[in-house]
């Protein structure tokens, strides 16, 4: 398939740019993974599609405060995303600045504080922050990463609401954004309930939200990112199964972690950097269904999507949830991917 048979028009004004004051106040589009049937129903729905034999795999990855403003020697203004912390003390990262900095450049931030650029690699930069640890800088200073196609500047609800209240392993530059509806309600409700649930880890990076810029997908270079799948998760996705359960990925970055732990053919732990690129024809081995937001046109989530619940049914679902004024992206509704049995 190629690029731009996953492309869509999206209207702007569906661009959701704020979360709903509650988190579990969404929009969910359930779609049958084998019939495409379509059914809107609101997000607290979703606890009964789910019964005591299914298994929910969340990401608690933390999103840091990752975006940081500052200024060269000589003036000019400059903005940093970090991508990826390497140590307490260095970084790789994208740098905006009218014109790129070269190695050895000093880049003054807040508070009285600095990093040096070490070097370039393609789009990103090695920087070093020497007089103090990066963590507390960045919490110190930093802003939430707020995506591209939310045009507003963040603000301090942000520091909460583009978080998942599971949150506990700081890495990610991005949230895992179906985790986003989940309140301590609804996870209270999935416990009483009897549904399982299980952890893995995915440092969501920029890249996400970078373009596929080639029209033969064969050709598109995956960005990396760090996942982890313990022991505990492989053998809570065992005992689903022997139970005949469904593993139920909450989000793409969910499917990703697991379906890399699974590459040998079955899963198992492991951890390190992924680049699984997953379009229409790949075969899933670790995960049964999907809760996902909606997803950017012609990006690399929806053509994971779409390798998942096919091609067809997820363009139509698509166009339903456009017509229907559905909330698009980080902050909009969620759609449910599987087969569907009421369990209400």
């Amino acid at each position: 398939m190629k690029k731009s048979d996953f492309n869509y028009h999206l209207p702007d004004h569906l661009i959701a740019q704020k979360p709903l004051p509650d988190r579990s106040a969404s929009r969910l589009l359930c779609m049958d993974r084998d019939t495409g049937r379509i059914d809107d129903r609101q997000f607290t729905d979703f606890i009964d599609w789910i019964d005591e034999r299914d298994l929910l795999v969340f990401n608690d990855t933390k999103v840091i405060p990752a975006r940081l403003f500052g200024r060269k020697q000589t003036g000019g203004k400059v903005e940093i995303l970090i991508e990826r912390i390497l140590d307490a003390h260095n970084a790789i990262a994208h740098v905006r600045a009218s014109k790129a900095p070269k190695a050895g450049a000093v880049i003054e931030l807040d508070h009285g504080h600095c990093c040096i650029v070490l070097g370039r690699e393609n789009d990103l930069f090695q920087l070093e922050f020497a007089d103090a640890n990066l963590f507390a800088l960045l919490e110190q200073i930093g802003h939430m990463p707020l995506p591209p196609y939310i045009t507003r500047a963040d603000d301090e609800s942000d520091l909460t609401r583009y978080q998942t209240v599971f949150a506990r392993e700081a890495g990610a530059v991005a949230a895992p954004t179906a985790g986003l509806h989940f309140d301590q309600a609804m996870m209270d409700r999935i416990n009483a309930k009897g549904v399982r649930t299980a952890f893995v880890t995915l440092h969501v990076g920029s890249g996400t939200f970078q373009p596929v810029r080639v029209e033969d997908l064969s050709e598109h270079l995956m960005h990396k990112e760090f996942f982890s799948v313990a022991s505990g998760t492989v053998e809570a996705v065992r005992q689903a199964r022997e139970r005949g359960g469904r593993v139920i990925a909450i989000g793409t970055t969910a499917v990703r972690a697991l379906e890399s732990a699974s590459k040998s053919g079955c899963l198992e732990p492991g951890f390190g950097d992924t680049d699984l690129f997953i379009t229409p024809g790949y075969q899933f081995r670790s995960v049964d269904a999907m809760l996902t937001n909606f997803h950017l046109p012609e990006s690399t989530l929806l053509m994971l999507v779409s390798a998942f619940a096919g091609y067809e049914s997820v363009m139509n679902a698509y166009r339903h949830a456009i017509d229907q004024s559905y909330r698009f992206f980080s902050y909009g509704d969620a759609m449910f991917l599987g087969t569907l049995r009421n369990t209400h």
